[in-house]
């Protein structure tokens, strides 16, 4: 007899594929496709894959991303009059977005846009304007020259802070490669020495690059660690701009936050469950929201070999599927009623430490009311960092 939680799945095939973004796309305004990880080849090719077919079939045109809207701009650039190459538009992303695997989606991006001139795929950015490291090195040529004698003193400050724009506070930090001091402490005093240094006729543009990298490091997962005001203000981002345009729009981040309910996150389970960029959408778009989770059960991530999850995971039940890659709709009713209930899903960030295996992993209520459809991977392997 054939048991029903495998009946449930089907393989992740090229014509599943096609089965599958027909029946995301069918009355979507706005697709979250969330991976566990974002050191993945897999997770991340099965998301791509999933958008190209988005966009070719059905007609969606807009691609958000985390990163900051300078950054998305730069990206949107290349993709619309093709500035330079992929990979140097990818320079000042954040750092899960430098891979060989998204300069390639962005070349891809950029060919259909050159034969759809007249309706080209858009990318922006969900967080604001942010500081990048040219502003430190703005900072810097101005003391340089206005103050040469307190160069080496605002360096101090400024050298061990930009590398965060590499490898994130809360990432050194778990990597035991943190210099010791916070970060927004060192900008803060940064801030205070360029104010006494200054005059007035030459403070409005160092001092509102000064005051973005206080910004960028107070506002950091280091500084603050998860906050609610962000989220809205990044689901408020994809909702202005959907809303603006008129455009159908795939969203790219985590499963955290394009969950369509709120999380119980790894990194504060003792905050309860939080509000997610994708459960503002749902609220605000109802089923016109979507929200897609692409995990995996196990493999070599490069940062981090993943073993086997615990068997109280999502991951571990949906590894039971004798199957390379498959996908679970929930919103079919026999299919919810199945699998439906309170879950924990495993995430590897870029703080996870296999030790602890058993508690990296986000919780949810309800598994099909935060996440629509399920694919999952049974092993995968790292994705390839630009130079």
């Amino acid at each position: 007899m054939t048991d029903p939680q495998q009946a449930d799945v089907g393989p992740l095939s090229d014509a599943a594929l096609d089965e599958l973004a027909e029946r995301i796309a069918a009355a979507t305004t706005i697709v979250g496709i969330g991976e566990s990880t974002r050191f993945s080849r897999e997770t991340f090719g099965v998301r791509d894959q999933l958008f190209r077919r988005l966009v070719q079939r059905h007609g969606f045109r807009a691609l958000a991303i985390q990163d900051s809207v300078s950054v998305a701009a730069g990206l949107n650039r290349y993709v619309h009059a093709g500035e330079g190459d992929a990979a140097s538009a990818l320079d000042s992303a954040w750092r899960p977005w430098r891979t060989v695997e998204m300069a390639a989606a962005l070349e891809w991006i950029r060919a259909f846009n050159q034969e759809h001139p007249n309706d080209p795929i858009r990318i922006f950015g969900v967080n604001p304007v942010q500081a990048q490291p040219e502003d430190y090195d703005a900072v810097l040529d101005h003391v340089r020259g206005s103050a040469p004698e307190r160069l080496a003193e605002v360096a101090s400050h400024l050298a061990p802070i930009r590398t965060a724009h590499h490898t994130a506070e809360h990432v050194q930090r778990a990597q035991g490669i943190h210099p010791g001091r916070p970060f927004a402490e060192h900008a803060r005093d940064a801030l205070a020495l360029i104010r006494s240094l200054l005059d007035a006729d030459h403070a409005d543009g160092i001092l509102a690059r000064m005051r973005m990298i206080v910004d960028f490091h107070e506002r950091s997962v280091a500084g603050q660690g998860l906050s609610t005001d962000d989220v809205a203000v990044w689901a408020g981002a994809i909702g202005d701009y959907q809303r603006r345009t008129g455009l159908r729009v795939v969203y790219w981040d985590g499963i955290g936050h394009t969950s369509a309910t709120a999380v119980t996150s790894p990194l504060a389970p003792e905050r309860g469950p939080q509000p997610s960029e994708g459960s503002l959408l749902r609220k605000w778009y109802g089923a016109q929201y979507v929200s897609v989770a692409i995990g995996f059960h196990h493999g070599d991530l490069g940062v981090a070999v993943v073993p086997e999850p615990a068997g109280d995971l999502i991951d571990a039940r949906l590894g039971e599927t004798d199957l390379p890659a498959h996908w679970l709709d929930l919103r079919r009713e026999a299919v919810r009623r199945r699998w439906d209930g309170p879950a924990k899903a495993r995430v590897i960030s870029g703080v996870y430490d296999p030790s602890r295996d058993a508690d990296e992993h986000l919780a949810v209520a309800s598994l099909a009311d935060a996440f629509d459809v399920l694919i999952h991977i049974h092993r995968v392997t790292p994705v390839r960092w630009l130079p």
